[in-house]
């Protein structure tokens, strides 16, 4: 660990999700209050690990994203008095984190419907701080890249995907991509989420779907903690199967078999005669075609009748006496 690392954490704030998860009824229930211990626990080795090492903290609550912590920000007017029981830079950070959290829970309203967590949001401010971070200005000289931090992203996840995120969240690994940013995730609570597993293949981190939730802080030590240029030595777990699936452009839904436009690339769930997004139409013999090729849909189940249906008097066949408007 020659070169300093840079984390940025994203914490999926969902106040619902969170309630779900301290349900007694789950196998491993975790509350946030349990969560948070462990995660400034997390946080405090990361910072413990190397002097030069530097941590950004952002928050995805319902609606918009905040930045809770971050290294570089000078001290608030608010901090802790010094200790000397305690690290300084564990007790800003502890303190600093919490308080955050509570303002931002209590400014959550009840009585409205709660908006999606903005995960996107969050994770596209992260790529600013990174890019800012790693690319300073030209007017204070050139930059030694020995000395800029080795940057990486962690996601701690309890929603679930929302389809009309797809091309935000693809944007934001293309920018990871270019920025040479790992991205890792860790799905705390929930289902599985697709644009989060091709999220850390493509960008070559870790995926892991907790199956202890009591274990958090081991996953996060044993499978996080350790920056991309020492994962090279490291058996550092990946995801065994990744959900290569889209979400259409025009129904925004999960699709396993899609259309691509062939000028834009925009994904559709059926053949359109023209595309939405850069409006180029389709001969109908290339509709005609790809119609055909469309798989058949399930079986339908045949219904049990009584009697056979008689013939409508309105020149459609198969509709009972009900259906043509005689009782």
């Amino acid at each position: 660990m020659e070169k300093a690392s840079h984390l940025s954490v994203i914490v999926d704030l969902s106040p619902t999700q969170w309630h779900l998860s301290a349900q007694p009824s789950n196998p491993y229930p975790l509350s946030i209050q349990s969560f948070l211990s462990q995660l400034l626990a997390f946080l405090n080795t990361h910072v413990a690990a190397k002097h030069e090492n530097t941590l950004a903290v952002y928050g995805a609550l319902p609606g918009k994203s905040v930045l809770l912590y971050s290294s570089s920000d000078p001290a608030p007017e608010n901090a802790p008095a010094s200790d000397a029981n305690a690290f300084t830079p564990f007790k800003l950070v502890d303190a600093t984190v919490v308080d955050r959290i509570m303002q931002e829970f209590e400014a959550v309203s009840e009585a409205e419907e709660e908006a999606p967590c903005s995960l996107v949001s969050a994770l596209a401010k992260a790529l600013c701080y990174i890019n800012r971070i790693t690319h300073p200005s030209t007017s204070a000289g050139p930059e030694d890249p020995n000395e800029l931090p080795d940057p990486r992203i962690l996601i701690l996840s309890v929603s679930p995907d929302l389809s009309s995120s797809y091309i935000p969240i693809m944007n934001c690994i293309f920018s990871a991509q270019k920025l040479k940013v790992t991205i890792d995730v860790c799905k705390v609570y929930g289902p599985e989420t697709v644009f989060l597993q091709q999220a850390a293949h493509l960008t070559e981190g870790s995926y892991i779907h907790l199956e202890r939730r009591d274990a958090l802080l081991q996953y996060l030590v044993m499978s996080f903690l350790a920056p991309p240029s020492v994962r090279g030595v490291l058996a550092v777990p990946r995801q065994e199967r990744i959900d290569f699936r889209a979400a259409c452009f025009c129904h925004k839904n999960i699709v396993d078999i899609g259309f691509v436009c062939s000028v834009c690339l925009s994904i559709f769930c059926q053949p359109v005669p023209v595309c939405s997004t850069c409006r180029t139409k389709f001969p109908i013999k290339t509709l005609q075609r790809l119609n055909a090729s469309r798989p058949p849909g399930p079986p339908r189940q045949a219904t049990p009748q009584t009697s056979p249906a008689k013939p409508s008097t309105n020149g459609h066949r198969g509709f009972g006496p009900e259906l043509n408007g005689r009782p």
